[in-house]
């Protein structure tokens, strides 16, 4: 699009932030606006070091601080990190993480990927050398034909992109549909998406150290699962990162 084109139609179509929705200046790429930027609620005080969990009452082993859960029932993967959190009741927060991801998911606007993308850390907490591959969380074939879209394959796409990672898409499969784990506790959780996931190219999961992407964990039961076939096929260690941790 030409620059006095693209003046016009910002002079028609002001920019708006993808979260509150004020004026944006005409120049600038950017999908959030400065107040919604410094309202992205990171992840402060204590956390369990394998899960991420908000930390109530704690276990020191093997030098990890570990939350009571990740000791009786240690989860398949190694570590969740979490770009962003947002606390299951925050009706009124200035927080815009929750709601942007509610209309991507529910409201099936692709186009806030972009908005989410801005929410993530500059620099990641990661570091490229630790890994040999980016696997999202699959949809079922049946969710994504209404979704339209994988919202975890996009996180994956920026995060393959600034990590120059290889993105694989599509080895790893939900071959059976899931009702909705909302209000859901751990172990319903668990036995929900228990043998709900599959491999499609386990060979190519043998051996590598596995990024696994989801948009939000809130109990971990989806990731431990997806952790747990990768594993089971070879993978040597499988972490996950997440836009969001719920607290």
């Amino acid at each position: 699009m030409g620059t006095f084109l693209t003046l016009l139609v910002n002079f028609l179509y002001p920019p708006r932030c993808a979260a509150c929705a004020v004026r944006l200046t005409a120049a600038t790429p950017a999908r959030l606006c400065a107040y919604c930027q410094e309202h992205i609620e990171r992840a402060a005080g204590a956390q369990c070091s394998r899960c991420g969990d908000v930390l109530r009452s704690a276990t020191l082993a093997g030098g990890a601080t570990l939350c009571p859960r990740c000791v009786n029932n240690p989860p398949s993967f190694r570590a969740v990190y979490a770009a962003t959190i947002y606390h299951s009741l925050d009706a009124g927060s200035d927080n815009p993480v929750a709601s942007l991801i509610r209309r991507h998911k529910y409201g099936l606007d692709q186009s806030l990927s972009r908005a989410l993308a801005e929410c993530l850390p500059d620099p990641l907490p990661l570091r490229r050398e630790a890994y040999d591959l980016i696997v999202p969380v699959p949809l079922h074939r049946k969710r994504l034909r209404w979704r339209g879209f994988n919202q975890s394959a996009l996180l994956g796409t920026e995060l393959a992109r600034r990590l120059r990672l290889p993105l694989a898409v599509g080895c790893l499969r939900r071959v059976r549909a899931t009702p909705p784990q909302t209000a859901q506790t751990h172990a319903a959780r668990l036995k929900n998406v228990a043998g709900a996931f599959a491999l499609r190219n386990p060979q190519r999961i043998s051996g590598q150290r596995v990024l696994l992407v989801d948009d939000v964990v809130t109990t971990g039961a989806t990731v431990d699962e997806c952790a747990r076939v990768l594993l089971a096929a070879g993978a040597a260690v499988v972490d996950v990162f997440a836009l969001a941790r719920v607290l």
